[in-house]
């Protein structure tokens, strides 16, 4: 298997902005892990940066301090940086042109939102054949409430991850994973 980890939507929009995510409390901590690892094992790495293309939008506004990345995402190195306007890292990128490219195969799911973002790149990942390996602590959400109903974040990213092993992917925690690519 040749890997690559994507890291999707770690901006300050979820710490300093409107959508400052939840739970788990430490998935930060996990995806900065994460990266660390991926670069001593030498996994290729593509940060995905979500960007508002919505006339007057309150979030993700390009250019905004909280459209940038995380200050300890910037700090790290990655090999692609892909930026994105739909909940979809493979809609309207060049993110499956890239993968092909390197000849991976496997993708491993990281960042922000467990059930938007890192859910839909998942599934656009299963269907275009990719195995999909979905970070269960490195990913995280918020309390959701709208005119549908509410629900706790807790309960929501448990779901996704419920949801997630049942057909799309492996879900694993950023320990196993940690560990699973130390014997490759």
């Amino acid at each position: 298997m040749k890997k690559a980890l994507l890291v999707i939507d770690v901006q300050n929009e979820y710490f300093s902005g409107k959508l400052p995510v939840s739970y788990p409390q430490d998935s930060i901590d996990n995806i900065l892990k994460v990266i660390d690892s991926a670069h001593k094992a030498g996994i290729f790495t593509i940060f995905v940066q979500h960007f508002s293309s919505a006339t007057n939008a309150k979030a993700f506004v390009k250019e905004s301090d909280e459209w940038e990345l995380h200050p300890e995402i910037k700090k790290r190195k990655c090999q692609a940086l892909i930026e994105k306007n739909y909940p979809g890292s493979f809609t309207g990128t060049n993110l499956d042109e890239i993968l092909k490219g390197k000849g991976i195969d496997t993708v491993v799911i990281c960042g922000y939102m467990t059930q938007t973002c890192c859910d839909t790149t998942s599934r656009q990942a299963f269907h275009l054949f990719y195995n999909v390996e979905f970070l269960s602590d490195a990913t995280g959400t918020l309390d959701i409430d709208n005119y549908a109903g509410s629900v706790k974040a807790e309960t929501l990213h448990n779901t996704i991850l419920v949801i997630q092993a049942s057909r799309f992917s492996r879900v694993l925690t950023t320990e196993e994973w940690i560990n699973d690519i130390a014997k490759c």
